[in-house]
């Protein structure tokens, strides 16, 4: 299983699910990290955390431990 945490820097991704365990989940997917939602990984800041995607023409940043609880193929 991969996740959005272990995307290296330019790479790109599609959300295949969400870990609805993750206490956050509701949030990740209202900022929109939704299936089928291509992102790709802009920049890891110091120690990784946080990251910063590019999704739906927009850049947001989320937490390491966030990230960890999307999906992606």
């Amino acid at each position: 299983m991969r996740t959005a945490a272990n995307l290296s820097n330019g790479e790109k991704a599609r959300i295949t699910s969400v870990d609805l365990r993750h206490p956050s989940a509701r949030r990740i997917l209202e900022i929109g990290f939704t299936p089928g939602q291509e992102i790709e990984l802009l920049n890891k800041s110091f120690f990784n955390d946080p990251l910063a995607f590019a999704v739906r023409g927009t850049i947001i940043a989320i937490r390491k431990d966030e990230a960890k609880s999307i999906i992606v193929e």
